[in-house]
């Protein structure tokens, strides 16, 4: 399967839309907090960028979905900062404290056909929402010079549907977190009022434009939608009801990613409520429920057998 990316390359469209992801830049608007920095000014948004890319690492990954892993590994870069202040975050030292180094546009489309050129199966972008314009003005450069990997969007999920419709046939895979189901419980430890309301059109607007992941004869995604949901502990996550959405709301063959890893990172041991991990009968039940819901991809069981 060809990347979406190239036909809108060869149509000068891909050009179009870098102007006009920039244009959203110039007083912020990329996400939904709205915070109208201007960035190319050298001020800060709410995400602690400007203009200048921040890049942590640049890896071939097999930590990933088997999905995106395949044999060769994920070809991954790791953004710095973040729109979201999750004070459990695994990755704090890159989303909080900054820990990257600058690159140019033209050094991440190198980058991106380096990683190609080692036999990565995608080039996953994570966290990439604050870094938008850049990231599309790299693909373009490096489609150019021959860059025909999917792209993958690893993302928190607070997505701005209006900058995810300039994405649409640039993106081949999404990859968006459901983190919460209760917006009260994503002010107090995300920093976000709204979450829940923003992700469930987000992730909509994502299904509409790539539909349901899509896996060649190898086992490796090529396009579509693969859902990510940490469950927390003493149910802060409130899985139930995202499970429901996606099953009633999205579709039931959404590929979900049921996750069990969550530790206590961070600002996690001033919370006590969150300050341990989550127990075998808190996961299993996640598990039963989504199960019980008709949803049959990428979790439990269904994952092994993909697996072997």
């Amino acid at each position: 399967m060809i990347p979406s990316y190239i036909k809108l390359k060869n149509s000068n469209e891909l050009s179009l839309r870098v102007d006009k992801l920039y244009e959203l830049m110039k007083e912020c608007k990329l996400c939904p907090r709205n915070c109208k920095a201007k960035r190319f000014e050298k001020r800060y948004g709410v995400c602690r960028s400007t203009e200048q890319i921040y890049v942590s690492s640049l890896m071939t990954h097999f930590g990933e979905e088997t999905v995106l892993v395949g044999w060769n590994g994920s070809g991954t870069v790791f953004f710095t900062n973040c729109n979201l202040w999750c004070l459990y975050c695994q990755n704090y030292d890159i989303s909080h404290l900054k820990n990257g180094e600058p690159v140019s546009v033209q050094q991440l489309a190198e980058a991106m056909l380096s990683l190609q050129q080692l036999g990565c199966h995608n080039i996953n972008l994570v966290t990439p929402t604050h870094y938008v314009p850049m990231i599309v003005e790299s693909l373009n450069i490096a489609a150019e010079k021959g860059l025909n990997i999917p792209i993958v969007y690893n993302c928190g999920g607070y997505e701005s549907v209006e900058t995810l419709k300039y994405l649409d046939g640039i993106i081949d895979i999404y990859m968006p977190d459901i983190k919460y189901s209760d917006n009260r419980n994503s002010k107090k430890y995300s920093g976000v009022k709204d979450y829940w309301d923003v992700a469930r059109k987000a992730v909509i607007e994502m299904h509409r434009q790539v539909g349901d992941l899509k896996i060649n004869n190898f086992g490796i995604a090529e396009r579509g939608l693969l859902v990510r949901h940490l469950v927390l502990p003493n149910n802060i996550s409130g899985s139930e009801k995202v499970l429901e959405f996606i099953a009633n709301e999205v579709c039931i063959d959404t590929y979900v990613n049921i996750m069990d890893q969550y530790r206590p990172c961070f600002k996690a041991k001033f919370f006590p409520e969150l300050n341990r991990r989550i127990t075998e009968s808190e996961y299993q039940y996640v598990l039963d429920y989504a199960e019980s819901l008709g949803l049959h991809r990428g979790f439990g069981k269904y994952e092994k057998l993909l697996i072997t």
